[in-house]
């Protein structure tokens, strides 16, 4: 296929999920004593965190590349794929939006929970926006890629849906006591990578043309 510019800027979903690894890989150097085993990774942001500058430096490209990949995505597909698929990508679009804006807007206090209000919209207002939409997206995408050709899509959903699964299962078992705390870490990342990973096979996805034809005029 012929790429346009729209094509290639899919791959910013790629640097995205690159500079996101980074923050996430390199910002514990920052961190005297930070253990990625037990701790969540928005310990590292946390407005008091020693690494939080090393997190902001290192995670730049993350949401610009983001929330500009999906939207070009939301546009490309205009006319194209199935109207389910379609409003899984729209869904998954929006959540990405809320999630890149609502934490920079109440970024937690202090690393855990220290309780006050922006604590509390970080993790009770935000953060169950972002699962509960980014849950509602991905079967959106999985239904409407087993009822297409586009199968890759409903694989790749499945996939991330289940990480994300995981993710909320394991901790929701160290919270209970049924895991060790020190293995808190471990899950909450589960969750974290499965939305940047598909993110990014959707800016590939857009690369490619989502293997539909290109349309008169185009």
């Amino acid at each position: 296929m012929k790429r346009r510019l729209i094509n290639r800027l899919g791959l910013l979903g790629v640097v995205s999920l690159i500079s996101y690894a980074a923050a996430v890989i390199f910002s514990p150097l920052a961190y005297p004593g930070y253990d990625w085993l037990s701790q969540a990774v928005s310990d590292l942001s946390a407005e008091n965190a020693p690494s939080r500058m090393l997190w902001e430096q290192l995670s730049a490209l993350y949401g610009c590349c983001e929330v500009v990949c999906l939207t070009l995505c939301c546009i490309y597909i205009q006319g194209r794929l199935t109207k389910t698929l379609r409003a899984g990508i729209y869904l998954f679009t929006v959540m990405s939006w809320i999630s890149h804006i609502g934490y920079k807007m109440f970024p937690l206090s202090d690393s855990g929970y220290a309780g006050t209000f922006q604590d509390f919209m970080h993790l009770y207002i935000v953060t169950v926006l972002v699962v509960g939409l980014s849950i509602v997206s991905l079967i959106t995408v999985i239904v409407g890629g087993v009822r297409s050709k586009h199968k890759g899509l409903a694989v790749t959903a499945g996939v991330a849906l289940a990480l994300m699964f995981a993710g909320a299962i394991g901790t929701a078992a160290v919270k209970d006591g049924a895991i060790p705390k020190a293995y808190f870490g471990i899950f909450e990342r589960f969750s974290v990578f499965a939305a940047v990973g598909f993110t990014a096979v959707l800016g590939v996805g857009l690369f490619n043309g989502f293997g539909e034809p290109e349309r008169a005029g185009e």
